[in-house]
């Protein structure tokens, strides 16, 4: 039977994943430090660039010997960047368990026609990562955005792999542990787990992917944009703030605020803590319904930022359309926003649940949840 209206409104109703939450003490004012109008190559800009990286390594824990490089065209760009400079040199492992995953798939094996092996798995499940050829360089992402699932750890990747490991870890980065000594390349972008601005990439480099770089020239031509050696070197200007296109200073700020902000909460061990009570909540909500459940079956691999649920009533007829009706309903009364399942996904809703959501928003908008669920089985 329909249900009332709940009470109680989301403070935030942005759970969209991507771009996402910006943080919870986010004000425009807070920018107001960005060298607008000056040249990123200036001191002050270069000085920003640098504490990005800097600030970076020191939440995410990366390596010293681990070089990180701001770039051009966000997660896309940075994995982009990877493929094209670093694969070539020996067969491709390529791993997709979502959209973003065989995206990548797509282009090595019909843009840069390596010699790839192809692992899939549908959505909602993983590939066996013990499974693959280590000798080979591996092409995988961390977490599905699009699908819910992620790598519970790093265990099946050998310390003593001939092959490089490529990650795009866009929705994994700042929410969940990475294994920086099985990672060769790892890429993330701004928007995501802390909310920054778009159109910005990271890409971290281990000393292997370094060599890598300095002793093998692709077959193909790379573009300005791509291109992280000179004279076989690599260009470490890239590594310190000297950006190969500019960048948008405000964005950096925005990024530089967010990193602060990470902070105060607990870095890296903070940021996780929060996205794992955000996706509790939705899993006792979960728990305590039957019409709704986990895209990802198996507990051990289900994302804790983009958390994909799908519904499970035989009375709906039409799974997409219901739950495209859902997410509408929930858009229209202003406390769920963008929480439609991604397109190539199944229908669904995906409900992001990174650090920068407060829990006690996940908790309001549940009600409404069951409210929205009601009132559309119930037309």
């Amino acid at each position: 039977m329909a249900i009332d209206q709940p009470a109680t409104r989301p403070a935030n109703p942005r759970f969209s994943s991507g771009p996402c939450a910006k943080p919870p003490v986010f004000n425009l004012n807070n920018l107001s430090d960005a060298p607008l109008g000056r040249s990123h190559r200036a001191s002050v800009g270069k000085a920003k660039l640098l504490k990005a990286i800097e600030d970076t390594r020191e939440i995410l824990g990366v390596p010293a010997d681990y070089r990180i490089g701001i770039v051009p065209a966000s997660d896309t760009g940075a994995y982009e960047m990877a493929m094209w400079s670093l694969l070539g040199e020996r067969p491709a492992e390529m791993v997709a368990w979502e959209s973003f995953g065989a995206g990548w798939v797509t282009d090595v094996v019909k843009q840069l026609k390596i010699d790839a092996t192809t692992h899939t798995a549908e959505y909602g499940e993983i590939v066996d990562m013990a499974a693959l050829n280590y000798d080979n360089d591996v092409c995988f992402t961390w977490n599905g955005t699009t699908s819910g699932v992620r790598m519970p750890n790093g265990d099946a990747i050998p310390a003593d792999r001939a092959g490089l490991t490529l990650c795009d870890a866009t929705s994994a980065a700042f929410a969940m542990d990475l294994p920086w000594d099985k990672l060769d390349v790892t890429t993330f972008s701004w928007q995501k787990v802390l909310g920054g601005e778009a159109a910005h990439g990271m890409l971290i480099l281990s000393p292997r992917a370094v060599e890598r770089l300095e002793s093998y020239t692709p077959a193909w031509p790379l573009p300005k944009i791509f291109r992280m050696t000179k004279g076989g070197k690599l260009i470490e200007g890239i590594f310190k703030g000297e950006t190969i296109n500019t960048p948008s200073m405000l964005c950096v700020e925005d990024y530089l605020q967010a990193l602060e902000w990470a902070r105060t909460v607990g870095g890296l061990k903070g940021l996780i803590a929060r996205a794992d009570a955000n996706t509790k909540a939705i899993a006792d909500f979960v728990d305590a319904h039957d019409w709704i459940e986990f895209l990802a079956a198996d507990p051990a691999i289900r994302s804790n930022t983009s958390v994909c649920l799908k519904f499970n009533d035989d009375r709906i007829a039409d799974g997409a359309a219901f739950a495209k009706a859902v997410a509408n309903r929930l858009a229209d009364a202003d406390v769920a926003l963008d929480i439609g399942a991604y397109r190539d996904a199944p229908a669904g809703l995906r409900i992001w649940c990174g650090g920068t959501v407060e829990t006690s928003d996940i908790d309001a908008m549940l009600p409404w949840l069951e409210w929205a669920f009601e009132t559309e089985i119930n037309a």
